[in-house]
C-alpha cells in the first residue's frame, strides 16, 4: 500500500516532525477520523451512491488508510477542482483543511489504531437515498433502458409526464443513478409543447436518441447531476417554474462497461414552500460559432498541448449569478471565467487549473454575484491533446472537432442567474401565464 504514497502524501503519514507519529499521538479512528470521514466522504461512500466502496465503518477505512492519506494529501479526493484562492466562494465545498489531511495521514503511518468506542460521534443517518429527504414528486422512465457491452459513448431522452394539473414553483431538484457505473452525467429540462413526446414515440426503444441537447428545444431546464454532485435547495425566494401538463426530460449520458447493462435513472422535485420572487434564468458562454445555430469554431490539433479557445457574453440586465457549471470532455487542461463589470472592476468567477472529465458539477456561489448591466464574462480554456496526456482517449492523438461524443471535444460555461427588477410574487412567468394555444404559438416562432 505504501507505493500509493507520493512524496505529499508520505511527507504528511510521517507527521509534521519528519519522524513516525507514535501510538500515543496519533489519532484514532473513533476520536478524530470519523467525524472526517462523516464531514467529507460519507455521503458518496455509502451503500446506492456513487462511489465504488463504502467509509460507513472503522474495518472499512482502516484497510484503505494509506489509499485515504495518499489521495487526500493529493487532493484528488474528496473531488473539488474548483481553487479555493481564487473563485467563489461555493456551498458546500469539498475542500479538506490542511490539519484534515495531517490528521489521515498520521492515522495511517500508526497503523489506523481504532481507538475507544465511547469517543465516536454518533452515525450519521439518512431519510433516504435522496440527499434533501422524500421529493414531492419523483419521476422515472416506465421500463429500464438496456445499453449494450461495446460501442461509443450514448445520450438517450427519457420523456416523463409530470401530470401536474397546475403550475408549482420548483426549489430543489436531485437525481438518483440508476446504474451508477454507466451514468456519466444528466441533464433535466421540461417540454410544454409535446415535441419531445413525438420524438420519443418515432424511437421503438426507451427514451429517443439524442445526438446533442435535446433534440429539440426545451420549454425550460432543470439542472442536472454528475458524480460528487450533492444536491442543494436554491436561495430564497428564488425558483424554477414547472407548468401544468408538462414532460420533464432526462438526458442521460452512458459510458459502457464491457457487459450488458440496464439503467433507470429518477428525478425528485421538490417543490417552494414559501413565496418565490425570482426565477432561475439560464445561459451559457461558448466559443464563437460561424452562424446561427451552427457548432462553435473549434479544431485543436493533434499534439497541441496548449490549444487556447475563449468565448465572451455581455449580461443586459442588473442581475446576480447563483451557480456555474464548466463543461470540457477529455482534453481538457483548465477553465478560468472572470467578470468584467463595468465600472472596470474583474472579479474571477471560477478557475479550475486541473480539469478532470471525471469529475465535473454545478458550483454554487455562497451568495450570489452581482452582476450589474453591461457586465462583461470572459471564458477562457485550455486544451491538451498531446501524447503526454494520460487522459488523451486517443493514442496516437489525432485532431479533435467540436462534437457530442467524449472522444470529441466541447468548451460551455452554464449559468444560472436571477434578474433583479424581476418580482414574480409566485406568479407564473409571462410566457407560461398566457393561454394555452397562444402559448404554443408564442414558442413555434424562432
Amino acid at each position: 500500500m505504501r507505493r500509493w504514497l507520493g512524496s505529499s502524501g508520505m511527507a504528511l503519514v510521517m507527521g509534521m516532525s519528519g519522524g513516525a507519529a507514535t501510538a500515543a499521538e496519533a489519532p484514532t479512528y473513533h476520536r478524530e477520523v470519523v467525524r472526517i470521514l462523516q464531514k467529507h466522504c460519507q455521503d458518496c461512500h455509502r451503500p446506492g451512491q456513487v462511489a465504488p466502496f463504502s467509509l460507513l465503518h472503522y474495518d472499512q477505512a482502516r484497510k484503505r488508510g494509506a489509499d485515504l492519506a495518499a489521495v487526500t494529501a493529493d487532493r484528488k479526493m474528496p473531488p473539488w477542482h474548483a481553487s479555493s484562492k481564487e473563485g467563489g466562494p461555493f456551498r458546500d465545498a469539498r475542500v479538506l483543511s490542511q490539519d484534515e489531511i495531517a490528521t489521515l495521514g498520521r492515522w495511517a503511518e500508526a497503523g489506523c489504531p481504532e481507538g475507544a468506542v465511547a469517543d465516536a460521534p454518533a452515525p450519521r443517518t439518512w431519510e433516504s437515498d435522496w440527499s434533501l429527504g422524500t421529493p414531492d414528486l419523483v419521476l422515472k422512465a416506465t421500463e429500464s433502458y438496456t445499453l449494450d457491452a461495446e460501442g461509443q459513448d450514448e445520450l438517450r431522452v427519457f420523456v416523463l409526464p409530470t401530470g401536474l394539473t397546475e403550475g408549482r414553483w420548483v426549489a430543489a431538484v436531485d437525481f438518483l443513478p440508476g446504474n451508477p457505473k454507466i451514468v456519466h452525467h444528466v441533464l433535466a429540462a421540461f417540454d410544454v409543447r409535446g415535441a419531445a413526446k413525438k420524438l420519443d414515440e418515432a424511437d421503438p426503444k426507451p427514451g429517443y436518441k439524442a445526438f446533442g441537447g435535446f433534440g429539440m428545444i426545451p420549454s425550460g431546464g432543470l439542472g442536472g447531476w454528475s458524480p460528487g454532485k450533492v444536491a442543494l435547495p436554491l436561495p430564497d425566494g428564488v425558483g424554477r417554474y414547472l407548468p401544468a401538463g408538462s414532460d420533464v426530460l432526462l438526458q442521460v449520458h452512458y459510458h459502457r462497461s464491457g457487459k450488458v447493462e440496464s439503467d433507470n435513472t429518477s428525478i425528485g422535485l421538490y417543490f417552494a414552500k414559501h413565496e418565490v420572487d425570482k426565477q432561475v434564468r439560464g445561459a451559457r458562454i461558448m466559443p464563437p460559432s460561424p452562424g446561427l445555430f451552427r457548432r462553435p469554431t473549434l479544431l485543436i490539433p493533434a499534439g497541441d498541448a496548449h490549444y487556447e479557445i475563449s468565448g465572451t457574453q455581455t449580461i443586459n440586465e442588473d442581475s446576480h449569478l447563483i451557480a456555474i457549471t464548466p463543461h470540457m470532455h477529455w482534453l481538457g487542461k483548465d477553465f478560468l471565467m472572470k467578470a468584467i463589470r463595468p465600472d472596470g472592476s474583474t472579479v474571477t468567477l471560477i478557475r479550475i487549473d486541473q480539469w478532470d472529465f471525471n469529475w465535473q458539477g454545478a458550483y454554487d456561489f455562497a451568495t450570489p454575484v452581482p452582476l450589474p448591466k453591461g457586465t462583461r464574462i470572459e471564458m477562457k480554456a485550455h486544451f491538451d491533446n498531446s501524447a503526454e496526456n494520460s487522459a488523451n482517449p486517443t493514442s496516437p492523438p489525432v485532431a479533435v472537432h467540436w462534437g457530442e461524443q467524449t472522444t470529441d471535444e466541447m468548451c460551455i460555461g452554464f449559468l444560472q442567474m436571477t434578474v433583479d427588477d424581476e418580482h414574480r410574487k409566485n406568479q407564473p412567468p409571462p410566457r407560461f401565464a398566457l393561454p394555452t394555444a397562444d402559448r404554443l404559438s408564442k414558442e413555434e416562432k424562432p
